[in-house]
């Protein structure tokens, strides 16, 4: 038993040792003609006022967005499947990121930019646009979508396959009111909105990044400590029940908060999917189901997949960097279908 703590904790530092060296090889990426020593002398407030303001302003919120985003996501995810039981279940699931589209395209199309009266005017839409609009309006949206669902849920109990269904389709009906929504809107009101939806980590900001850490900090520490009823509903919820979990509040606590998490990095970054999958079912593979360890080795691994992918996205781009949605898509694709064909996963290991 010390054996394999210890080699769960070797795991758990190794991982934190490459989401350090991810981290600064990060800040070396990008379209900016910068050597390596000029991006350290910038993040000391050396050099040109260029390469400081690129470095400062740009890359290091970027930097700390893939961090917290990361880890949010990803533990996210992973209190989602043990919830509901199902390896399938992501930050997703219950129509949160559908939501948060809704959300935004109405503020977009309709508000923010002012689109239905200013047309395709883009210099109108430069002068109106407010920022932390799309953002207010993309969480509003994503709160209002986890209460309904909620709600809906504690009719039956919160049962896992009532609140995947009711997920499915409260999603649906935001993705078709996204689309009649955009089937309304001008040439550049729709190009605004369907740009928003990529998930770009370039938003960020030193104030989002802030905004951001307070609420996956304060959910990560409630799910490490609720990490040993997450272990007792592993074996089912009468057994849960049988050692003191009230597994409805369990459940309710867990994914309200999850949601919540979900919401705020999507109303800030955009779509990021797949992140929510991949990590959690890494980290089972690496070190069993223990959220003892699994929760603090999901966070540190959707910020390594996170940092990876902007780091991809920034090189592969040529000049310009690509969606770090498209990458996570791109890399979770493949292990998706691999998961689904996976033996041990699709017998619940």
């Amino acid at each position: 038993m010390g054996h394999q703590t210890a080699k769960k904790r070797t795991v758990i530092i190794a991982m934190a040792a490459i989401t350090l060296i991810l981290a600064f090889i990060c800040l070396f990426a990008g379209s900016a003609s910068m050597s390596a020593l000029d991006c350290l002398n910038a993040l000391f407030g050396k050099g040109t006022a260029a390469n400081i303001r690129i470095v400062r302003n740009i890359r290091v919120p970027r930097m700390l967005a893939a961090v917290i985003a990361g880890a949010g996501l990803s533990v996210s995810g992973l209190v989602m499947q043990t919830n509901l039981n199902n390896p399938m279940a992501s930050p997703s699931t219950l129509g949160v990121s559908n939501a948060a589209v809704f959300g935004a395209n109405l503020s977009i199309i309709a508000f923010s930019g002012g689109f239905l009266s200013t047309g395709n005017n883009i210099a109108n839409y430069s002068s109106g646009a407010d920022p932390f609009a799309c953002s207010i309006m993309a969480f509003v949206f994503s709160a209002l979508s986890i209460l309904l669902i909620l709600g809906l849920c504690k009719i039956r109990s919160f049962e896992p396959g009532t609140v995947v269904l009711a997920g499915i389709a409260v999603g649906a009906m935001w993705t078709a009111a996204t689309t009649v929504l955009q089937f309304y809107a001008t040439d550049v009101g729709l190009s605004a909105a369907v740009i928003w939806s990529f998930g770009d980590l370039g938003r960020a900001t030193y104030e989002t990044d802030l905004i951001m850490l307070a609420v996956v900090a304060v959910g990560i520490a409630v799910f490490a400590v609720l990490s040993w009823r997450y272990n007792a509903l592993l074996s089912g919820d009468a057994s849960a029940q049988s050692m003191g979990v009230n597994v409805k509040r369990l459940r309710f606590v867990s994914m309200l908060l999850s949601s919540l998490i979900t919401a705020l990095c999507v109303a800030f970054l955009g779509v990021i999917g797949f992140v929510g999958i991949i990590c959690p079912h890494v980290v089972k593979r690496l070190l069993g189901q223990d959220h003892r360890f699994s929760i603090a080795a999901s966070a540190l691994c959707g910020a390594i997949l996170l940092l990876l992918s902007d780091t991809l996205s920034r090189t592969l781009g040529g000049g310009a960097a690509l969606p770090v949605g498209a990458i996570t898509s791109l890399l979770g694709a493949p292990f998706f279908i691999a998961v689904i064909f996976s033996r041990r996963v699709h017998h619940g290991c």
